[in-house]
């Protein structure tokens, strides 16, 4: 019974981290008004790429930790147990014998403690290292509120075409309407109301289209704020609007702002940190090493067979008793013959003698397994260490980390020339955009007044169907044109945010 519950506790405690981590994994979905500022947040959230940038700093944080800890010295317990059986062994061309299996068991203390060059300079090198990945998460954050933005005024965009596409259906219903209308009273021919048939089944794909592409571009929004879609996209509205302001930034503001800020340009600085810190660190292996250890110790070791120790007792007692003998009767000869004066003996029975007190003695004695442990002596070294010929792997070290540092330096440079050039091309590309739009406003007010007077033309008839479907087509595209301004507008505002390095509005 016992076991039985415990099996589906174990079973259980294995997969309950599992379980607890699909929840911490668990997305949420997405609200049915998006703002552009609750978009960002989801992505920061729940973003793959962008995660999988902040799961580099808690190893580049133990590196820091590792690194101020190799300062203090280490510290190791081991222990084990061991059985030998009976039988012979052959060591240097010497047999030994053993006529009993043995049971041993063992452990040992360790504390070692090492200082070089590496390690007086591994701090100031996993710092680097970690700036460097702060910078780059940073960097991936602004990158992502930039592609979400971008993605976003999309999204928008899409959504006003679709308003376009609402706009020319009613037109071309309108005109459908009117080309009946004249046809019925004679004064237009079933080839107008055909052509006019035919522009309102393009318009009414045309609605069909742009309805599916604002689909699409949410689809994109939602994969990169990393959320799942809800089964039917269009529940889903974008609350924010963004206003057509005249841009009033100077560009050597600008330009010096995205000197110190840009994302990218801040990585790279500070992986060229980290470089040089590396280069320190590669030579200071010239440095001497210092290593001290000490090691405390101790060993059991019983004969499975008591018996087989206590008759091996006896019989070195025994041995013993016989040589003593010999040479009590030797040492006795000599001094009766020579009065050498040497001290004799009386009885050899009292040093090698062995009775049943000695077979106890013997038996506790063996009776050691596992924890009455034979300490060994305290042991302990310190060693200086300076290599003076290494076959120039430390010079191979030094220049290889010189030219990771030189690379990153240029690196930067290549970086600071190309975000001067982005922040300009951004910069002088708003500036043509805020002006596309005025001119796109312009021209989208003259084609609907030249729509006007086309419909006016026909409908008084003075004027042809043909003119009438030339005038729809220059105001589709007048307005069309007008809207993607506005946005390419938008997206150059967050292109330029992008370069500097921080929110422009």
């Amino acid at each position: 019974m016992i076991r039985r519950a415990i099996i589906p506790l174990i079973v259980g405690g294995l997969l309950l981290p599992g379980a607890v981590g699909a929840q911490q994994r668990a997305t949420p979905s997405v609200p049915q008004s998006l703002s552009l500022a609750d978009a960002v947040d989801l992505a920061i959230r729940f973003s793959p790429s962008y995660r999988s940038t902040l799961n580099d700093r808690a190893p580049a944080a133990w590196g820091v930790r590792n690194a101020y800890a190799d300062f203090l010295p280490s510290f190791n317990v081991s222990g084990g147990v061991g059985y030998s059986g009976p039988g012979s062994q052959t060591f240097a061309a010497q047999t030994f014998s053993q006529g009993s299996s043995t049971l041993s068991s063992n452990y040992s203390l360790g504390l070692s403690w090492q200082f070089s060059g590496s390690t007086l300079m591994q701090p100031g090198l996993r710092k680097a290292q970690l700036k460097a990945v702060d910078a780059t998460t940073e960097g991936a954050r602004i990158n992502l509120r930039s592609g979400v933005t971008q993605q976003y005024l999309s999204v928008l965009q899409a959504n006003a075409q679709v308003g376009l596409a609402d706009v020319q259906m009613k037109r071309s219903d309108e005109f459908l309407r009117l080309a009946k209308a004249r046809f019925d009273v004679g004064q237009a021919t079933l080839l107008d109301v055909r052509r006019a048939e035919v522009e309102r089944g393009q318009s009414e794909v045309g609605v069909l289209r742009a309805k599916n592409a604002v689909i699409v571009q949410k689809l994109r929004l939602f994969q990169q704020m990393g959320v799942p879609a809800p089964e039917d996209p269009t529940i889903v509205t974008l609350s924010d609007s963004f206003p057509i302001v005249e841009p009033t930034w100077a560009l050597a503001p600008l330009l010096q702002e995205a000197t110190n800020q840009n994302p990218d340009l801040l990585t790279l600085r500070a992986q060229e940190s980290a470089a040089r810190a590396g280069e320190r660190s590669a030579k200071s292996a010239w440095l001497p090493s210092l290593s001290f250890t000490a090691g405390w110790s101790g060993f059991t070791q019983q004969y499975a067979d008591e018996q087989y120790a206590v008759d091996r007792a006896r019989a070195q007692a025994g041995a013993g008793f016989t040589a003593c003998e010999i040479n009590r009767v030797m040492i006795n000869d000599l001094n009766a013959r020579l009065s050498a004066g040497f001290q004799p003996i009386t009885s050899c029975s009292l040093l090698y003698g062995f009775d049943s007190a000695d077979e106890v003695a013997v038996r506790a004695a063996n009776n050691v397994f596992p924890w009455d442990f034979t300490k060994q002596p305290f042991s302990a070294r310190f060693t200086v260490s300076l290599p003076l010929f290494d076959q120039f792997s430390r010079p191979l070290q030094v220049s290889e980390a010189s030219a990771r540092a030189d690379d990153a330096a240029e690196a930067v440079r290549s970086r600071e020339l190309l975000v001067r050039a982005e922040v300009t091309n951004a910069y002088y590309g708003l500036q043509t955009a805020y002006q596309s739009v005025k001119i796109w406003d312009g021209n989208r007010s003259a084609a609907q007044e030249q729509l006007r007077l086309a419909t006016e033309r026909y409908r008084v008839g003075s004027g042809t169907f043909f003119e009438l479907v030339d005038a729809q087509l220059a105001a589709q595209r007048a307005d069309s044109d007008y809207i993607n301004s506005v946005y390419d507008y938008h997206k150059a505002i967050a292109a330029l945010e992008t370069a500097a390095g921080r929110p422009l509005r």
